[in-house]
């Protein structure tokens, strides 16, 4: 994130920075299929393709957000503007996979809600409404995004790293036209063939570029992975959740790389979404026990949250009958 945000300190153009480091994933596949690390289908499967269209347009329009929340806020509220992800998470779930949260997730959205209005509106310190705005949207987007990955990884047949493969090709192919609409070609040509002026002891604007790109490149190729995975042998909502609280925690070291002011309303707010992102995954642990034991005796099987989101089962047999009389199943 932090070097995401000294390149766009230093350029007008978010869009193709973004699509630089997309293209240098989709480098690194091909670099990795080459010398024997992965299998890649390098034959695009139209079928495929279209099934991924979901994926490819969140990805894109969620990292385009992402980054432009980045450029409008400080690094240290970033992921106070962006603090609205497991609430939006939760509610995506119970919409489109019929996820019905507890009422202690619930509690614990709302700690996180709290969180985020305490930084917005009661810190007393000027933000910017359209980094906020942008950072709400992108919250959206992250968690139905979040969960659109689950239903992708059936696509491509549960292959992580071939979902990978092809949300990095499409989405660097499709946001090549759409940095153009956002009129930022004479930006880009500013940037490559304009007067590469450096103040002594800085590197030139081109060079921030080209190495803020490179490493982003680098590590987002690795994330990309992981964050598959991850989504791929968890639940949506608990891979937002590490997501947030790493997140909430690096907003910290803003104050150092970059002067940031971390006011006592900020580090409230900060340290309240982490809370209500903490309790939040004690609760998720509680609920994955996979029985419980009710008042009158009768025992009941736990059909927890991750169940639905992978969408093991339908939403009708968690309320089914169970064998001997034992009751339905409790959500």
């Amino acid at each position: 994130m932090y070097r995401n945000k000294w390149v766009l300190n230093n350029t007008e153009v978010p869009l193709f920075f973004l699509d630089a480091q997309l293209f240098i994933a989709v480098i690194l596949f091909l670099f990795a299929h080459m010398v024997g690390l992965l299998q890649l289908p390098l034959r695009l499967d139209l079928q495929v393709c279209k099934g991924l269209i979901p994926m490819v347009g969140l990805n894109v329009v969620g990292l385009s957000f992402s980054n432009y929340t980045l450029k409008y806020v400080d690094a240290s509220f970033y992921q106070v503007a962006r603090g609205m992800v497991l609430p939006f998470t939760v509610g995506t779930s119970f919409v489109i996979l019929h996820a019905r949260p507890s009422l202690r997730i619930l509690l614990a959205c709302s700690i996180v809600t709290f969180g985020f209005f305490i930084g917005v509106f009661l810190d007393g310190t000027s933000v910017s409404v359209i980094g906020v705005t942008f950072g709400v949207v992108s919250s959206m987007i992250t968690a139905v995004h979040s969960v659109v990955i689950k239903k992708a990884l059936d696509v491509v047949h549960g292959s992580a790293l071939h979902l990978s493969w092809y949300t990095n090709l499409l989405s660097a192919i499709v946001l090549a036209p759409l940095l153009l609409l956002a009129g930022e070609l004479p930006g880009v040509t500013a940037l490559l063939f304009g007067p590469n002026i450096s103040a002594p002891g800085e590197m030139s604007t081109l060079t921030t570029f080209m190495v803020g790109s490179a490493v982003t490149g680098v590590f987002g190729f690795l994330m990309s992975i992981a964050s598959l995975l991850s989504i791929k042998v968890t639940s949506p909502i608990t891979h937002m959740v590490s997501s947030a609280v790493r997140g909430v925690a690096a907003s910290l070291l803003g104050k150092s790389l970059f002067g940031d002011t971390i006011t006592s309303g900020r580090a409230s707010s900060i340290g309240t979404i982490l809370l209500g992102s903490i309790y939040y995954t004690w609760i998720k642990h509680l609920e994955s026990l996979p029985q419980t034991r009710s008042a009158n005796g009768h025992t009941y099987a736990q059909a927890s949250l991750e169940k639905a989101e992978a969408g093991e089962g339908k939403p009708e047999e968690y309320n089914a009958p169970l064998p001997g009389g034992l009751g339905k199943l409790a959500v």
